[in-house]
């Protein structure tokens, strides 16, 4: 089970940290990432990370102003979002992949769980 918080209201770069905390073991089986979905469009990819944080995959959109991390031991996946746009609102979901070997999911439909999203709105 995936729970993802930290979303809120900000202002036009100002930042915000997301978590994505997991239950259950074995959790450095699983590659996670983050998706988004804005009002009247379709989920898109965000950001990603393998099972051991050795590798990590961005949207153009999101390149240089986000960055995705983990804890394995914390069961935790971070997303810290700097210089925040009015753009990047949207519903922010975390999911995992399990996968055999270290590398990272983008595809929602690669997915095997999903996490209730998390709202970040960003002002202008």
């Amino acid at each position: 089970q995936l729970q993802a918080s930290g979303g809120g209201l900000v202002q036009a770069g100002d930042s915000l940290r997301l978590s994505c905390a997991a239950s259950g073991r074995a959790f450095s089986n699983y590659a996670v990432g983050w998706f988004r979905q804005a009002p009247g469009k379709e989920r898109e990819f965000v950001t990603a990370i393998s099972r051991s944080a050795g590798n990590t995959g961005y949207a153009d959109s999101v390149k240089g102003r986000f960055k995705i991390s983990r804890d394995n031991a914390k069961n935790t996946v971070y997303l810290q979002m700097n210089s925040l746009k009015p753009e990047d609102t949207a519903v922010y979901y975390c999911a995992a992949a399990k996968t055999t070997w270290d590398r990272v999911v983008t595809a929602p439909a690669g997915m095997n769980y999903w996490g209730k999203g998390t709202l970040v709105t960003v002002s202008s």
